[in-house]
């Protein structure tokens, strides 16, 4: 996403230049399948633009690439994109479900009350945030309640139907009525991929947390509980602060942490491998 005002929304640079907001995907590599967490904005989104809110395009300014979506993606990883088996979203805006008929084999993992919210699409912005023709081909649904173990803190995680225990869905409701995280484990770590619960990475700095103040008005502009969504940042704070050693935390669509994932991550050719516990 390329909207005008880069000081205002990234921190620094000229006001005037483009801001470089990144909107990433997951891939994570099981002995027997691949896993996609969210999509991006998928192949039919870059070949007909109109299927996005035309508010929201102009808004965010979107780089339409057909090689920077998530399909093209995993084909240059080397992987192919109909191993893609399951797909887990945080959340069903259109920049993370717009790839979804680009696997359209796959099971899609999502909460119960983020689907009915992208159904029935009554959510503050629902009409411009949710779009059904990406997901007119009929996906196959796995729909989730709010329950299940605790996790660092975090209650009501849910172990996903079919997927080992490495993967689960970390409920962080606020910015959307089904909001989530996705929590996997490699290489002895924990990494939560946080969604959209917050936007920049100074937000959870436990000490000050800051932000710049476009992404600031662009979340309460598109929160559907407020104090949901600041008490969910409250939480991660804390998880930062009490076990940055066992777990990274990660956004959607921060540039900065971004950057520093490829460092870990170009051991094992770029993807995340999940050994399946016996």
């Amino acid at each position: 996403m390329c909207p005008r005002g880069r000081r205002l929304i990234q921190g620094s640079g000229p006001l005037a230049d483009r801001a470089d907001i990144v909107c990433h995907c997951v891939l994570l590599e099981l002995p027997d399948r691949l896993v996609l967490v969210d999509t991006g904005l998928g192949r039919s989104d870059v070949q007909h633009p109109d299927r996005m809110s035309r508010v929201m395009r102009s808004l965010l300014q979107p780089r339409l690439s057909l090689d920077e979506t998530a399909h093209s993606r995993i084909r240059a990883l080397g992987f192919d994109p109909r191993d893609i088996r399951d797909v887990v979203v945080t959340h069903l805006d259109f920049d993370h479900a717009g790839g979804l008929a680009d696997f359209p084999h796959a099971r899609v993992h999502v909460y119960a009350t983020e689907h009915d919210a992208a159904m029935e699409r009554t959510t503050r912005m629902g009409h411009r945030r949710y779009r059904p023709a990406q997901w007119s081909h009929g996906p196959d649904w796995v729909l989730y309640e709010t329950r299940g173990d605790a996790w660092f803190g975090f209650e009501a995680v849910r172990e996903l139907e079919g997927l080992p225990p490495e993967i689960l869905m970390i409920p962080l409701f606020g910015h959307t009525p089904g909001h989530c995280g996705i929590a996997f484990e490699s290489a002895g770590r924990w990494r939560l991929h946080a969604g959209d619960a917050y936007f920049f990475h100074g937000e959870i700095d436990p000490r000050e947390p800051h932000c710049p103040p476009a992404l600031l008005a662009y979340e309460a502009l598109m929160d559907a509980d407020r104090e949901a969504r600041l008490g969910n940042q409250d939480r991660l704070r804390k998880l930062v602060l009490d076990h940055a050693d066992r777990v990274d935390v990660f956004c959607a669509h921060d540039p900065v942490e971004l950057a520093r994932m490829p460092k870990a991550a170009a051991r094992r050719r770029g993807a995340d491998r999940l050994e399946a516990r016996r």
